[in-house]
């Protein structure tokens, strides 16, 4: 299913580290999905002919992703981080917005203290924070509302993390809202290990070791899958064993490659 004339996609870019991000994203979407426009937020100066429009970033304190999703123009935006790779077609995400104002997927760590608070309410841990580093919405006055509704929130809690306003209004509303499935937004590449050909299909990763060389002294830049590989499995082994518990960690072959020899698909 191709993606309407009106869909786009949408990056948000602050300082020279992460427009390198951007760029890198936005390359592994033109391969995977070439006729998607995609447009930039963003303070710096990214190569010609990459993006279809660059927007100047907003003024003030404010949560820039937050703004600039506001502001877009397309009908129907999916919004990425920059750090992410984009493995696979996503033009039929924006059938969703037939149906729905908004889609997102829950935030991996679900157990940790750290994503099962909110910015006041006490909610069930079956509703913990979504991820809002890849979302699928409409524009709609209800859905510029709750966008205005979650600036808001986020300076009146302080700034720092979106999620926790966003959970917290997002149980509160009236929109309509489909929950991704994890592939959209594969926060751990890891699992792809365990997974069986008809489990899945990987379409978007997104990974915090993208930019851990803008935040670690000395790190070296994440460039390709086998790389952020190596960094998750070591990182799952030395997690276990924070908790006393050894587990193997496969070596070697890019899990994501053997989804894509197999005839299961998306569609």
């Amino acid at each position: 299913m191709s993606a309407a004339p009106d869909c786009g996609v949408v990056y948000v870019a602050r300082g020279a580290g992460y427009l390198a991000l951007a760029v890198a994203s936005a390359r592994s979407l033109r391969a995977c999905s070439p006729a998607l426009p995609i447009d930039l937020f963003t303070d710096g100066d990214p190569p010609p002919g990459l993006f279809d429009a660059v927007h100047p970033l907003p003024e003030g304190r404010v949560r820039d992703k937050i703004v600039c999703m506001a502001q877009g123009r397309f009908a129907r935006t999916l919004f990425l981080d920059c750090d992410t790779w984009v493995l696979a077609p996503v033009d039929d995400l924006f059938a969703l917005l037939d149906r729905f104002d908004l889609a997102v997927a829950h935030d991996v760590r679900r157990a940790s203290r750290l994503v099962r608070t909110g910015t006041g309410l006490r909610l069930p841990y079956a509703f913990p924070q979504f991820n809002t580093g890849v979302l699928l919405y409409r524009q709609s006055d209800a859905m510029a509302a709750f966008f205005d509704a979650w600036g808001a929130a986020w300076k009146a809690q302080g700034g720092g993390r979106d999620q926790p306003a966003f959970r917290d209004l997002l149980w509160q509303c009236d929109l309509r809202y489909h929950v991704l499935p994890p592939e959209y937004n594969l926060r751990r590449v890891t699992v792809l290990d365990a997974a069986e050909p008809a489990d899945l299909v990987p379409v978007i990763v997104h990974s915090h070791r993208l930019l851990q060389h803008l935040r670690v002294p000395g790190a070296r830049r994440v460039k390709t899958l086998g790389d952020l590989l190596v960094l998750e499995r070591a990182a799952l082994s030395a997690e276990w064993a924070r908790h006393g518990r050894t587990v193997p960690v496969p070596e070697g072959e890019d899990p994501a490659a053997r989804f894509r020899d197999t005839d299961e698909g998306a569609g």
